[in-house]
């Protein structure tokens, strides 16, 4: 019984250690895997838009002010 303990804990030892790494891997690509769908899905759906459309925007709005008074 002894020597049979003598080499359960190491192999257990290996298999948690190999269970943990396993895990971390996976949980790092699913991840990464997000992150890229988040990045494609923002440059298909324009992303923010530039400084120059807030400009027309703006420009717009005092118009519209002017118009009114």
């Amino acid at each position: 019984m002894d020597a049979a303990m003598q080499i359960a804990i190491p192999v257990a030892g290996i298999l948690a250690a190999a269970a943990v790494t396993f895990y971390a891997v996976s949980f790092a690509e699913i991840k990464e895997k997000s992150f890229r769908e988040l990045d494609e899905s923002e440059d298909s759906e324009g992303g923010f838009e530039s400084s120059l459309s807030s400009r027309k925007r703006r420009s717009r709005r005092k118009a519209d002010k002017r118009d009114k008074f």
